[in-house]
């Protein structure tokens, strides 16, 4: 009983999806960046995705753009929208670093916007313009181990109207994984909610280098 009680009291304070929600129904957006060099070295290079393929050199590339509730987002939502063109999602890709991806993100997210997908695109597009990757990230040489709060420190700087509880880093098998900013529905940075903010807390976090 005493576990029971215990689990139900974890699930109810953990960020939870809600699927088939109703479009348009949501509160503010993450702009998810992912590094795509720690991305190929942990999936990509044995998916032999094009994203990694040595004729490009993405630094933070655009994973999506999440429409999100001050606790919890939606998922999955019905739309009346019909969904993107072959050359809609291609568009995309060098930003994004593949169609695939910008099909899935319309899919799970995109729906969810109450905004068709050429106009989803163009939202995430345009949130991913507005934030200005940080110099020493956009062509690193070598690879670096560092503190996550170093990568959001350098967010902050290269960027002056984002404040530390706009933005979060996250890790994933002790790689920098993404940075990801809360934006308001007209796409400027406002507070994230609080299960959001799950800043990595390694002291030593790889980045690899841009090939």
């Amino acid at each position: 009983m005493r576990y029971a009680i215990a689990l139900l009291a974890a699930l109810a304070a953990s960020p939870a999806s809600a699927e088939g929600k109703t479009a348009g129904d949501f509160d503010y957006y993450v702009l998810s960046l992912t590094w795509s060099p720690n991305w190929c070295a942990l999936t990509g290079d044995a998916q032999h995705d094009d994203q990694c393929d040595a004729r490009h050199d993405f630094s933070f590339t655009l994973h999506g753009l999440w429409p999100q509730y001050e606790s919890g987002w939606p998922s999955w939502c019905r739309t009346v929208e019909r969904d993107p063109t072959r050359s809609e999602t291609a568009a995309m890709a060098d930003i994004m670093g593949g169609s695939g991806l910008a099909w899935y993100q319309w899919q799970k997210h995109g729906r969810c916007t109450g905004l068709s997908a050429q106009q989803f695109y163009a939202a995430a597009r345009q949130a991913y313009e507005k934030i200005t990757i940080p110099e020493v990230f956009r062509k690193l040489g070598h690879d670096v181990r560092l503190l996550a709060s170093v990568v959001e420190d350098a967010f902050l700087e290269a960027n002056p109207g984002l404040q530390r509880n706009m933005i979060t880093i996250t890790c994933d098998r002790g790689m920098i994984q993404e940075a990801r900013i809360c934006l308001s529905k007209d796409l400027t940075p406002r507070p994230c909610g609080a299960d959001t903010q799950r800043d990595c807390r390694m002291p030593n976090a790889l980045m690899e280098a841009i090939r």
